[in-house]
């Protein structure tokens, strides 16, 4: 957290007050919550420099800057960007406060495992982690033959397989389950015994779900805001992430938890198979 629809709400969020945007100062107020390149700092690398737009890849935002520089940065668990526009106090896990020729830009994170990286433009990808991720899974490139091509033959579970940012970039725990629920499979499914409609239908869930996750934007418990400091409300649609011990809203039957690549799993043993 936050996942794909997460990173993508709050890339259109934010975009709507920086583009065109000055950044007149940096304060850090946590230094390590930041990366310059090579040996030039990080707040000599981007004050004075403009906004031009902000992408997105996976869970990563990429900050263009005029003069062929990008800001690289990776909420992980519970990272922020948001934007006021006015001057703001910092609150208390606020490390980084950029100050704008109009409003100001606050990165936070609770558990500082966050990082927000300077990097130029046209080397953002392949000097960086990117490089390694795989297909976006909303572009239309993505189709069920590049699915069945990622897992290749992989002889590990389908929950392993789906938060493998190497195999398809974005998803995490959240809408792994939600997406397996969608397809009626199993999260221990191994992905070499999946046929090719099995390959299908998982392929639109995953593309459904991601997309109801943006209309919604995203799915807030706890931390996630988007960068208007807005909650999402993909929560209120959740079919088996954080159900586990309630009945199936499908079949009625109650709902295993259980731990796979090392997370906490949710699913429903008469639905998927």
């Amino acid at each position: 957290m936050p996942e794909l629809p997460e990173v993508e709400t709050i890339r259109r969020t934010l975009l709507e007050h920086v583009r065109d945007i000055k950044i007149e100062k940096i304060t850090l107020i946590w230094p390590s919550a930041v990366c310059g390149w090579e040996d030039k700092a990080f707040k000599d690398l981007v004050t004075g420099r403009r906004i031009k737009t902000i992408d997105r890849r996976g869970k990563y935002l990429m900050i263009l800057l005029d003069e062929d520089w990008t800001l690289i940065a990776h909420m992980r668990m519970t990272g922020r960007l948001n934007y006021y526009p006015e001057h703001h106090e910092p609150e208390k896990h606020t490390h980084v406060v950029f100050q704008l020729e109009r409003g100001e830009l606050h990165f936070s994170d609770v558990r500082k495992f966050g990082r927000i990286q300077a990097i130029p433009t046209p080397l953002r990808i392949s000097e960086s982690s990117l490089h390694k991720l795989g297909p976006e899974p909303l572009e239309e490139a993505f189709t069920p033959a590049v699915l069945k091509d990622r897992f290749g033959k992989k002889k590990v579970f389908l929950k392993a397989a789906l938060l493998d940012q190497t195999v398809l970039a974005g998803m995490g725990n959240i809408y792994v389950d939600e997406s397996l629920f969608l397809a009626g499979l199993s999260p221990d499914r191994r992905v070499d015994t999946l046929s090719e409609e099995e390959i299908s239908k998982l392929h639109h869930a995953i593309q459904n779900v991601l997309q109801a996750g943006i209309d919604a934007q995203g799915t807030s418990f706890r931390d996630y805001r988007d960068a208007n400091g807005e909650k999402g409300s993909f929560q209120q649609a959740l079919q088996v992430y954080g159900r586990g011990g309630k009945p199936c809203q499908v079949c009625g039957q109650t709902l295993e938890r259980k731990r796979l690549a090392g997370r906490i799993t949710v699913y429903c043993s008469r639905c998927q198979s």
